[in-house]
């Protein structure tokens, strides 16, 4: 394939601006085709981002034969039956993350598009941004020595919305999985495996301490990874304020970055400290995007795949003693 034609399933507010034009902008790659089961709302999405065609039923969108590839941004609850769906197609898959419900549904998605011959992308795009690049860069030139330890401390205000009658999905665990852990720690997880490789035991616990929906709002974790580098984190949803902070320590330095925020990265070392500030795109999933169909189009390859996406998964599973 020169041009990779993308279908959405699921254009709700991710598509908007941070996936969605992302498709139309890259290289060798264009949306023709939407999805929702809102029709209205499909069809309005369609209008307003140019996109040539759209349906409310996602078995049309996946059988059209002028879509190459197909993008799952529902809720977790929904991500399986349509990557098997998709598998079953033909099409190559790229899904929201967290990548499943847990990881048994993973591996089913996995085995499906193995035995379909067909890729299998998550959307953990950080992996993607200078950011995070630039961090890397850090670690593999050495300026902090051996990694000992990691360390992860996140927290947020709960929302008004989340103490009402419906609350939204993601403290819903029929439909995410379970608590906004799922959601937000999962994008630090990720971006830890990329940058230190993949852990290889977890463990941890959850409480609902604020009482504002069903699901847990707190989890701490310990973690050890494939390389010895041992990691804590604790997720809280219900504190004062919000905060976010990660720090790799090593033998000879340490480096302290965000995972949601803007402001910069810091290395510091005996010989000082080194600051890095990077702006994320406008479309913030268009880099890995690009990297897909660079994958697709046999030009290169994409550093977020299933196996990436669900070894996330599998760690989450663990820390919450699923």
């Amino acid at each position: 394939m020169q041009n990779i034609r993308w279908g959405i399933i699921g254009c709700g507010n991710v598509t908007e601006v941070k996936s969605g034009p992302g498709f139309q902008k890259a290289e060798n790659s264009s949306l023709v085709a939407v999805m929702r089961r809102n029709g209205d709302l499909a069809r309005d999405y369609a209008q307003r981002h140019g996109v040539p065609r759209w349906y409310d039923d996602a078995d049309r969108l996946v059988h059209d034969p002028e879509v190459d590839a197909v993008y799952i941004a529902t809720p977790p609850s929904s991500h399986k039956e349509y990557t098997l769906k998709a598998a079953q197609a033909g099409k190559p898959v790229y899904v929201e993350k967290p990548m499943a419900m847990n990881f048994a549904e993973c591996d089913q998605m996995l085995r499906a598009c193995q035995k379909a011959g067909v890729p299998l992308f998550v959307a953990y795009y950080r992996r993607r941004l200078e950011r995070f690049l630039k961090i890397k860069e850090w670690l593999a030139a050495d300026r902090i020595g051996e990694v000992r330890f990691v360390t992860v401390s996140q927290f947020q205000k709960s929302l008004p919305e989340e103490e009402g009658a419906n609350p939204p999905w993601r403290v819903v665990p029929e439909i995410s999985g379970g608590g906004k852990f799922l959601d937000v720690g999962s994008h630090t997880l990720d971006i830890l495996d990329f940058l230190l490789g993949p852990i290889k035991t977890a463990s941890g616990s959850a409480a609902n301490q604020g009482g504002h929906y069903q699901t847990d709002d707190i989890v701490n974790a310990h973690f050890t990874f494939q390389s010895g580098v041992k990691g804590t984190g604790v997720w809280c949803f219900s504190a004062f304020s919000t905060g976010d902070s990660n720090c790799i320590v090593g033998s000879k330095g340490m480096i302290q970055f965000s995972t949601f925020g803007t402001e910069p990265s810091v290395l510091t070392t005996d010989a000082g400290t080194e600051v890095h500030h990077a702006v994320h795109p406008v479309h913030i999933q268009q880099p890995l995007i690009q990297t897909i169909v660079a994958t697709l189009t046999g030009q290169g390859s994409c550093p977020s795949t299933g196996e990436s996406g669900a070894r996330t998964t599998w760690v989450m599973d663990h820390i919450l003693g699923h």
